[in-house]
């Protein structure tokens, strides 16, 4: 049945494109103008929704302090609305920046929830225990804003959870979807997460389908991970110089062409050790991650004139180091009193460091110097 809700409210405008509306109404009716949007994929890949699963025993608390005696819930909820709902002033009566009215909302019960006007971007906790609580009604104060603009949705969700205990995981897969002014602690992760949904989501990565990622539960490869190893190379590796050559984001399809041709080849030389999740091998645990990052980055540099390796070359430069590591069996000889079991060496940034200075240790010793006396020899030879 197709009805309208007319509620009291109060126009704030805090910039010219900006503007808000606050009003207070019953708790348990906002579910029939409002719904909660979980963070999902759809079919081709793309990101949907940006809401948290509901946690049951926080609403359950909630729950409990609504049906006590004197309950008071002061935070008012965030609700986004579409351009269906409009706002109708009843005055010309202005402040300046604000003015009353009437925030007019459109019902319809026939319509599934994801087809309501409203989407809660921040409270749905509140609101679920609210409609579960057994009282007769609970007023409650809503900050809303009108707009049809998923992003513009999603960022107001970061900026709100921010500042609390969210899931690192469902930020770093929103934030690439973000173009708005973000806190900078957050914009600077935007490039990295930006490259992690890349090499999780394009079928042409090594990493496809196996960071481990909220819309990609499955996933073995912990998505921290993934950012560290990035996130070094951009401040002061291979990515850094395609950064820094390309301005305010680089040349994206470049800093994803090295990490695929160096994750490609570091797939193919430890095929076994590949497929195996971080308790059974360490090549994919965090330390074996962001210790091949450091070495990706040695790598490249020496072939900076050509901006980055193929994929053969970083093989062929990677191919020497087989038989010194030690991923998922035996002992790594990081020197004398300095051998450690392969299921020993943890994500800590001692063992990270102690594993990254050994590769690259390695490194210089069976393939730079190596390269380097055998380019002497042939000069002197000419």
């Amino acid at each position: 049945m197709k009805d309208t809700i007319r509620i009291p409210a109060i126009e704030v405008r805090q910039s010219p494109s900006r503007t808000l509306y606050s009003f207070a109404i019953d708790g348990k009716q906002v579910h029939r103008f409002a719904t909660v949007t979980r963070i999902k994929r759809t079919g081709d890949g793309s990101l949907q929704g940006y809401q948290r699963p509901e946690v049951l025993s926080h609403i359950s608390e909630i729950r409990n302090y609504i049906e006590s005696d004197s309950p008071m819930i002061p935070n008012a909820v965030v609700i986004a609305f579409d351009t269906r709902v409009r706002f109708e002033p009843t005055s010309t009566t202005s402040s300046g920046y604000c003015r009353p009215g009437t925030l007019v909302i459109p019902i319809d019960e026939t319509v599934p929830p994801e087809e309501r006007p409203g989407f809660i971007v921040d409270g749905q906790q509140r609101i679920a225990a609210i409609r579960e609580a057994d009282v007769e009604s609970f007023p409650i104060c809503v900050s809303a804003f009108i707009t049809d603009n998923l992003n513009e949705q999603t960022e107001q969700f970061i900026l709100v959870n921010s500042t609390k205990p969210l899931p690192k995981g469902l930020i770093y897969e929103l934030l690439p979807g973000t173009a708005g002014q973000l806190p900078s602690f957050l914009a600077k992760r935007r490039l990295p997460t930006i490259l992690l949904t890349r090499l999780n989501r394009d079928p042409a990565s090594p990493f496809a389908g196996i960071i481990q990622t909220p819309t990609t539960p499955e996933g073995y490869v912990k998505d921290n991970s993934i950012l560290k190893m990035v996130e070094n190379s951009l401040s002061d590796g291979v990515l850094y110089r395609l950064v820094r050559a390309g301005g305010d984001q680089g040349d994206l399809e470049e800093s994803l062409g090295v990490l695929f041709n160096f994750w490609g080849a570091v797939r193919e030389l430890f095929e076994t050790d590949w497929i195996l999740p971080p308790k059974r091998s360490r090549l994919l645990h965090g330390a074996g991650v962001v210790s091949l990052g450091f070495l990706m980055d040695a790598i490249a540099d020496r072939y900076r004139q050509s901006n980055y390796p193929t994929r053969k070359q970083f093989f062929d430069n990677l191919k020497p180091l087989e038989q010194a590591c030690s991923w998922s069996a035996g002992f790594w000889e990081f020197g004398p009193g300095q051998q450690r079991k392969w299921n020993e060496i943890q994500n800590t940034s001692k063992d990270i460091q102690l594993l990254a200075n050994y590769l690259l240790l390695q490194y210089k010793s069976l393939v730079w110097n190596r390269s380097r006396d055998k380019a002497e020899r042939q000069l002197s030879l000419s």
